[in-house]
């Protein structure tokens, strides 16, 4: 199988040197913490309010742009569950709630291999059970890119009825890696090994990989989601997975709206030096925009 890559993304996936995290006495708390600290080195914009909240325990932040009008966007960060955290995604959340004119609440989820599944999803529904007792009016929509558009997806799953949309980009659904796209292969800038590494160190047991609170498209609750947003990248891995769930939640009965970013692998909407970073983050703002308006 083959896709087109712009030359941008070529030159990007060629240049990218990320170390092997399976590798032998690999230091993840490190990486993780270098990943961090270059995040905040990053220019990043400016936003009316950041403010760090305690859900019930879990770790949020809170970003408040100037003149915000009603409605909460909850996001979930990727990483493969392993990775990244509220630091790393701070500069992607300004530059969000500035489009979308709302707030965001980050949600600083436990990872593993520290805190397997279900810690991640338990984490948002603790956040969903707060906003219901503390949180400003909504209404609510969840978000998250990659993995964090698994845990989103699964939140609305879990809580029916909480959130008014579900936005998703390039989730991370399928621990099995079964489809198609998955024959880009390394070249693409995902390697397959990587991604079997982050599930291993999601999942507790092989049982844990046919459970719909972590394998999402194997849910039987599809019809209960709010209307659905799905953008894929066309020479990302998991494009097909993200297409499939799209598929099966319109075949459900619900709203849905997918995408594919032609040229694009994964990863790139969070970067703002990507070209199609803005034009995706104002696209699912403008889409968010329409279901909590």
């Amino acid at each position: 199988m083959s896709a087109l890559m712009y030359p941008e993304v070529r030159a990007a996936v060629a240049a990218d040197d990320s170390p092997d995290l399976s590798a032998p006495g690999f230091d993840l708390a490190a990486h993780r913490e270098r990943t961090r600290l270059a995040s905040l080195a990053e220019l990043r914009e400016d936003v009316a309010s950041v403010e760090d909240v305690d859900a019930d325990g879990v770790r949020c932040r809170l970003y408040v742009p100037a003149g915000a009008v009603p409605g909460l966007v909850v996001h979930a960060h990727g990483g493969g569950f392993v990775l990244n955290d509220v630091d790393v995604h701070d500069g992607i959340c300004r530059r969000f709630a500035n489009r979308l004119r709302r707030p965001v609440l980050s949600v600083d989820y436990r990872r593993p291999p520290e805190h397997p599944f279900p810690a991640a999803p338990d984490d948002l529904d603790t956040v969903v059970g707060w906003l219901r007792r503390e949180g400003p009016p909504g209404p609510y929509a969840a978000h998250g890119d990659s993995a964090g558009a698994n845990l989103a997806v699964v939140a609305a799953l879990r809580n029916p009825g909480f959130f008014s949309a579900v936005a998703l980009v390039y989730p991370f659904l399928d621990p099995r890696g079964a489809s198609a796209s998955w024959e880009l292969g390394p070249a693409s800038g995902f390697d397959p090994a990587e991604a079997g590494w982050y599930w291993r160190q999601y999942a507790r047991s092989e049982a844990d990989l046919d459970d719909p609170d972590l394998a999402p498209l194997l849910s039987d609750r599809l019809h209960t989601l709010p209307p659905t947003f799905v953008a894929t990248a066309e020479a990302d891995p998991l494009r097909d997975e993200g297409e499939e769930l799209a598929r099966r939640v319109a075949e459900a009965g619900v709203e849905t709206v997918g995408i594919r970013c032609l040229g694009q692998t994964h990863g790139f909407w969070r970067h703002a030096a990507s070209t199609a970073s803005e034009p995706l983050v104002r696209q699912v703002a403008g889409w968010l925009d329409q279901h909590l308006s």
